[in-house]
């Protein structure tokens, strides 16, 4: 197809570029081209066709932790904006965390095991709400939207929090758990790991994150036009993944004696939080979805299905 040979001519040196600064020495991607030309690029005039000046588009991309979120929707933002010509604006559900003070008292209130990001039920919600009414207003002004430092584990100064200058034509909202779903009283009964059987014995915790799941984060994703879902093939290669994610997160931070930055063991741990949601995306995601890219065991995009 002509197109995407243009389009590939046009961005390769860009998505190259950005593709070298997320690499380290000894972890770097294998068949970037391909990625790029077979994959991304057709994903992107997928979108580009579902774009109308007059309305903005949400398009929510999720995949479990370490899955490449944030490289995929970064390349996807690069091509719709050198190649489409469209204002794209990529955020993330895990800048919207609540402050580790919040997360104190929910905690203290609900469950200590609130006081872990990442679970629904630690997002602000009202605030992702809110910037996205008023980036859907008719009378937009310039916007700022939180920023999470994971090394501290908290919420950046305002000072540091990413600006909206021009309203967007299309925006890629992606997030572990973005678009999932809530399971039934009965899948919440057995515990699917051994954070849950020592520590949440009771599904206290359990039960109250899947209400959220019901309630505040079935409103907010309520708000996707539409979801794309990056598939891996289990939850123990999310959990290699995520391992490397933080060892990289560990070369890149400067200030390491007052990191929150995990060890092994402790992601391990961080990692059973997330299980039992990422493991239900793998049956509703790919139903629920509008295009799904399966990773294969080297971290690679293999095959993509576009169900819409």
């Amino acid at each position: 197809m002509q197109e995407v040979k243009d389009c590939f001519n046009k961005v390769k040196k860009d998505c190259l570029k950005f593709i070298s600064s997320q690499e380290t020495k000894k972890d770097k991607f294998r068949n970037k081209e391909r990625m790029i030309k077979s994959f991304l690029i057709p994903v992107s005039f997928w979108i580009s066709k579902r774009v109308n000046k007059k309305k903005l588009l949400i398009i929510g991309l999720a995949g479990g932790q370490g899955s490449g979120k944030t490289t995929i929707s970064s390349i996807l933002t690069l091509i719709l904006k050198k190649y489409f010509k469209l204002n794209v604006c990529k955020i993330s559900i895990d800048d919207f965390y609540k402050t580790r003070k919040d997360r104190k008292l929910l905690a203290k209130a609900k469950h200590n095991l609130l006081m872990t990001r990442g679970v629904p039920g630690t997002h602000d919600i009202n605030l992702i709400l809110n910037f996205f009414k008023k980036i859907k207003g008719k009378n937009f002004k310039t916007l700022q939207i939180p920023t999470f430092n994971k090394a501290i584990d908290d919420r950046c100064s305002k000072t540091l929090w990413q600006k909206i200058k021009l309203k967007p034509d299309v925006i890629i909202f992606e997030g572990w758990c973005v678009g999932a779903r809530a399971q039934t009283s009965g899948q919440l009964k057995k515990p699917v790991n051994s954070l849950e059987k020592v520590y949440d014995k009771d599904a206290k915790w359990r039960s109250y994150v899947n209400n959220q799941l019901k309630t505040e984060y079935k409103t907010l994703f309520e708000q996707l036009d539409e979801l794309l879902y990056l598939k891996a093939k289990n939850f123990n290669l999310l959990r290699e993944w995520r391992l490397k994610q933080e060892k990289k997160l560990l070369l890149q931070t400067k200030n390491k004696k007052n990191s929150k930055i995990m060890k092994s063991d402790d992601v391990i741990n961080f990692m059973q939080t997330y299980q039992r949601i990422t493991q239900q995306m793998f049956k509703d995601a790919i139903k629920s979805s509008s295009i799904v890219m399966d990773l294969n065991s080297k971290h690679q995009i293999h095959k993509i299905k576009f169900r819409k």
